[in-house]
């Protein structure tokens, strides 16, 4: 990713951010909706997303530098239109900000590696974690457990 020691996850992957010029290759990749949600925090409609009726097994990736982000195993229909999940899929892929956008204060769930806007975490989710992170779809990257996708 960059140049330094890396910071390896509890999972085992690189939480290095990526170098500018890795970063500017990978930006370059992006649709204009995909830019205008991880890299200026916008949200895509309710209901519109392409991975909110997904039930295939499999890993939920950061679209722009592919860190894991969410198995499906702890994806659940919220209701609210968008994916929601109850926990990552390491807590240090994840990394929350401060959100007083739009007259509300929140809490914004972003890619620790990459600093990509995700989407936010409520506290309304199911139990265990009684947490509900509701992203955008156009922000991750789905990818099916090998051998188990129909």
């Amino acid at each position: 990713m960059s140049s330094g020691s890396a910071q390896i996850s509890s999972s085992g992957f690189d939480l290095t951010r990526p170098s500018d010029d890795l970063l500017k290759q990978l930006i370059a990749k992006l649709t204009a909706e995909e830019r205008r949600v991880l890299l200026h925090q916008g949200t895509e409609p309710p209901f519109c997303g392409g991975l909110l009726a997904n039930k295939e097994p499999g890993t939920y990736h950061c679209r722009l530098c592919d860190l894991p982000l969410y198995r499906s195993t702890a994806k659940f229909d919220s209701g609210t239109g968008w994916p929601s999940f109850s926990a990552p899929f390491d807590p240090e892929h994840i990394a929350v900000r401060r959100d007083a956008s739009h007259g509300m204060v929140r809490s914004e769930l972003v890619c620790a590696r990459c600093g990509g806007h995700l989407g936010h975490v409520f506290p309304d989710g199911p139990k265990p974690t009684g947490e509900r992170h509701c992203l955008n779809s156009v922000s991750l990257r789905f990818v099916a457990d090998p051998g188990k996708a129909s």
